[in-house]
């Protein structure tokens, strides 16, 4: 277990190209959400759901999105408004193949950062990667701001460490961890694969 650290799972996303709430959609047996949870569940001292609106279906602790934000730097901020703990593990719903071994390892490079973020096929994941309390200034400072309102806005600010496919040491099924479903398309391609 993480003890120092709280995963908030983003939900509040448009899911323009999805057509649909993303959360809600079934990946098999389970919702993305309910996937995204069961790797999560075991590994943290607190998981909270980062919400736009009420889910009636989640007995999580849920925390709203500020109405005058949009986007996962919303759900970054209301998460990090409401954690107990040092850290948290900021990761988007619609990722359901994340891996607890990843999490773990990225864990390992929390010392002396403001973030950690993965970095796959040299682009960074920010919407699968650790955040520090002491970030909230900052993404505050990006939501209010003139700026593009983003993740990647927010990681000029902060001392990342990036990390890399190779240092992560992944191999095989885990390279999955960085999917996202963004399409109709990407879900059933993903439902062959199960």
């Amino acid at each position: 277990m993480i003890a120092d650290c709280t995963a908030v799972i983003l939900t509040g996303g448009d899911s323009r190209r999805m057509g649909q709430d993303k959360a809600s959609l079934k990946l098999g047996e389970q919702s993305l959400l309910q996937h995204v949870i069961s790797v999560v569940l075991p590994l943290f001292s607190a998981v909270i759901i980062s919400v736009r609106q009420s889910r009636e279906e989640i007995t999580l602790s849920q925390v709203f999105d500020d109405p005058k934000h949009r986007g996962p730097l919303a759900g970054l901020a209301a998460g990090l408004q409401n954690v107990q703990t040092p850290w948290v593990f900021a990761v988007a719903c619609d990722m359901p193949f994340i891996e607890q071994a990843v999490i773990q390892r990225l864990g390992q490079f929390r010392e002396g950062y403001q973030a950690v973020v993965p970095m796959v096929k040299g682009y960074p994941q920010p919407l699968a990667a650790f955040y520090s309390a002491g970030c909230l200034g900052a993404v505050l400072e990006c939501l209010n701001g003139d700026g593009k309102h983003s993740l990647r806005e927010l990681l000029d600010k902060l001392q990342v460490r990036y990390v890399s496919e190779d240092e992560l040491q992944i191999a095989g099924s885990q390279s999955r961890s960085f999917v996202d479903l963004d399409t109709p398309e990407e879900v059933a391609s993903a439902m062959q694969k199960l």
